[in-house]
């Protein structure tokens, strides 16, 4: 009874085209491939319940994707409960683009002038996508066998805090006029100087934890693992070439040690976090040179990335050691998939009358027709992401007038005495502690930007983030409101309460 099959399957979703890259306010093109960005699928069946996981090595995951990644899937594979596909992006900042005509978020290369660059079809390249990971879905299901499983915690300093809080409020500085679309000041700055005189602390500490499934086939032989960060892969997030980042150095790491196995990366909640130290900046760069002989024209991030995987290894190794003592040939597992509704984050009549303003000014502003064709497209479709945000805001204010709520599909799934629970956000990590806190579980794998039927995301800010303002906490960002990030928090306790062992 509750005999488990696992099938594992990855697919290479990188493309030499020059798409879109996604990821900051202007639009980057790519230039080749770095290294390859993935789609991997695990399936985890024991004939009374299921788990499908996917992770990709994108931005973020879209609801059109995910519907039409299910469409493919039950149309080649009837059997598979389409509903039950959990598809999470690692966060790379140097994914493809395959979005749709944006008209809330960052601008896409249909809404900008790009004479003179060539840019791939976005559409076209959403189908290769879709069809990549249908078929990864598809080719695990099938090739489920018998197996077993164990589980861990290690520990890897990955996520650092990005938010510097500073004792005075930022938009009351001399010469800060904030910038329409993009930010509010306040008293907190996304990857704020910490030189300045008035640095206070950072907003958030880190979660060193790594929660780790590693998976086994019938004789005891390792085939792959799960491996749930609370840190964002965006070492190389200003790259013209399409990347995994640090994930791309784990795969390879874990690879030479343990032969030819399946690695799928989780990001667990990291709104807030960043693997990328926000001081240290010189004790950094003597680490490097005397640890791996770089220069001073060493790419910074390359090096980052190759200091992470050593320690997420590291922790897989260690933990490894001891949990394969106890794998499990047969397990309970139980799988909800519930769309809820969250408190929105309101705006108010003072906001909304501001964002008018804004948004006709940013509307009167001429898109830029001299410099290079790169210049003009940089400077153009930072407008244009800033006219779509600020769009967003006057959308959302009529929006709450009937709908007070944004609905999120949310999985929350038992396998043994470990749970896993989703979310569509750049989660602020204090959710995911009360949700590991106060969970029944030995272990709670949270993960964040993973997509569903519905389209609400963004940031979900805490209250302390929300009073500090500033990039990932302003009104641009969240969708939902902190009352809305508590609802989430027992919404996910309810249903693993249900489940509990």
């Amino acid at each position: 009874m509750h005999e488990l099959k696992i099938g594992w399957a990855s697919r290479d979703i990188s493309t030499d085209k020059p798409v879109d890259i996604p990821g900051q306010f202007h639009i980057r093109v790519s230039r080749g491939v770095l290294d390859p960005i993935t789609a991997t699928a695990l399936v985890i069946d024991n004939g009374e319940d299921l788990l499908i996981f996917v992770s990709a090595d994108l931005v973020s995951i879209r609801a059109y994707l995910v519907e039409e990644v299910r469409a493919l899937v039950k149309a080649r594979e009837p059997g598979i409960p389409v509903d039950k596909i959990i598809i999470s992006a690692t966060h790379t900042h140097d994914g493809a683009g395959y979005y749709r005509k944006a008209i809330a978020g960052m601008a896409t290369p249909d809404q900008v002038p790009h004479a003179g660059i060539e840019i791939a079809s976005s559409d076209e390249y959403r189908g290769f996508l879709a069809g990549s990971i249908a078929d990864a879905i598809c080719e695990a299901y099938a090739g489920r066998q018998p197996g077993g499983v164990t589980y861990g915690y290690g520990f890897a300093a990955v996520g650092h805090s990005r938010r510097e809080v500073y004792f005075d409020d930022l938009s009351k500085r001399p010469g800060s006029a904030g910038r329409p679309g993009m930010m509010v000041d306040g008293h907190a700055k996304m990857y704020g100087p910490t030189r300045d005189p008035m640095f206070s602390h950072y907003e958030a500490g880190m979660d060193p934890f790594v929660n780790l499934l590693y998976t086994f086939d019938a004789q005891g032989n390792l085939t792959g693992a799960i491996i749930n960060v609370p840190a964002p892969s965006q070492c190389s997030e200003m790259r013209e070439t399409l990347s995994a980042d640090y994930w791309h150095d784990v795969r390879e790491e874990l690879r030479a040690r343990h032969g030819d196995i399946f690695v799928l990366p989780q990001c667990a909640a990291a709104g807030d976090l960043s693997p990328r130290i926000q001081h240290y900046y010189a004790a950094q760069q003597r680490r490097f040179a005397l640890k791996y002989g770089a220069g001073k024209d060493t790419p910074v991030d390359l090096l980052q990335r190759r200091d992470i995987a050593e320690r997420i290894c590291a922790a897989f190794d260690e933990v490894l050691g001891w949990a394969r003592r106890e794998i499990h040939a047969a397990l309970p597992i139980r799988h909800e998939v519930a769309v809820i509704g969250l408190s929105r984050r309101m705006i108010t009549d003072e906001e909304l009358a501001n964002e008018t303003r804004e948004l006709e000014a940013l509307e009167a502003e001429p898109f830029k027709s001299d410099g290079t064709p790169e210049e003009q497209l940089r400077h153009n479709s930072v407008l244009v992401a800033r006219r779509n945000r600020c769009r967003r805001i006057l959308a959302r204010a009529g929006e709450q007038k009937t709908q007070p709520t944004c609905p999120v599909e949310l999985h929350v799934a038992r396998l043994g005495n470990i749970a896993f629970a989703t979310n569509p956000f750049e989660l602020y990590m204090d959710y995911m502690h009360r949700i590991q806190g106060r969970s029944p579980f030995e272990q709670t794998f949270v993960i964040q930007l993973t997509g569903g039927s519905t389209d609400t995301a963004g940031y979900l800010a805490t209250e302390r983030g929300v009073w500090g303002g500033g990039y990932s906490a302003s009104i641009y960002c969240n969708q939902v409101s902190p009352k809305g990030g508590q609802e989430l928090v027992e919404e996910t306790l309810k249903r693993l309460a249900r489940f509990a062992p």
